[in-house]
């Protein structure tokens, strides 16, 4: 294991982060086959799991910064046009839009769908609320960010399509669940291995969407 001497003015937090991401595998192997991040193993897993990017031809990618899930999906379906939006700047990717500004503002689905240019087949959200450390708050505003990317999903997605978003330990509470079954024919939450053991998060994955919600029986 490799160790990190502590440097003068470092704390301690920011010491132990520096040699897990020394010692991750997945840290190591996203520097080896060229992804930003090693979220980008927690996409490929889920697409082994659930067959995500199968056939897609427009994904949405919520929360793209750096861009790990927008890789995953131009690598493995290089057709696919993409659309990102992220807060953060994110570095230009071939074929893929990205927009800087924040999702929850009142002008973002529009632009999304603008930039989209038709019905999406996958709208994926790796977002994440700032934590504040009080664990019912941080969980609030992480639902608040899921419940919107699903009032954003069922306006864009083709019937059939599917809606992946990172939830915290628990998963989605069961008002979200009970709204994601009406729209979806299936809903599962995983935890994919390239997902830290000690990290609270986990994923809602809805596939099978049945439509507009006027058009959904």
């Amino acid at each position: 294991m490799k160790r990190v001497k502590t440097a003068k003015g470092r704390k301690v937090s920011s010491t132990r982060w520096l040699e897990r991401q020394l010692n991750d595998p997945y840290v190591q192997r996203a520097k080896a086959e060229n992804y930003r991040s090693r979220a980008a193993y927690k996409l490929l897993e889920l697409d082994e799991k659930f067959g995500l990017l199968k056939g897609v031809k427009a994904v949405v990618d919520l929360g793209i910064a750096p861009g790990g899930w927008s890789q995953v999906v131009r690598r493995r379906t290089p057709q696919a046009r993409v659309v990102g939006i992220d807060l953060l700047p994110t570095d230009p990717l071939d074929g893929v839009t990205i927009l800087q500004m924040d999702f929850m503002a009142e002008d973002a689905p529009g632009k999304l769908r603008e930039a989209l240019g038709s019905e999406a087949d996958l709208v994926l959200s790796d977002m994440a609320a700032n934590t504040v450390g009080h664990q019912q708050t941080d969980h609030l505003r992480t639902m608040a960010l899921v419940e919107t990317g699903l009032e954003f999903a069922r306006e864009v997605l083709r019937p059939g399509g599917a809606y992946v978003a990172k939830v915290l330990a628990g998963g989605a509470d069961n008002h979200l669940v009970a709204e994601l079954k009406r729209s979806f024919a299936t809903v599962k939450h995983a935890k994919p291995p390239a997902s830290r053991k000690d990290s609270s998060e986990w994923y809602v994955v809805a596939q099978g969407f049945k439509g507009a919600p006027e058009q959904a029986s």
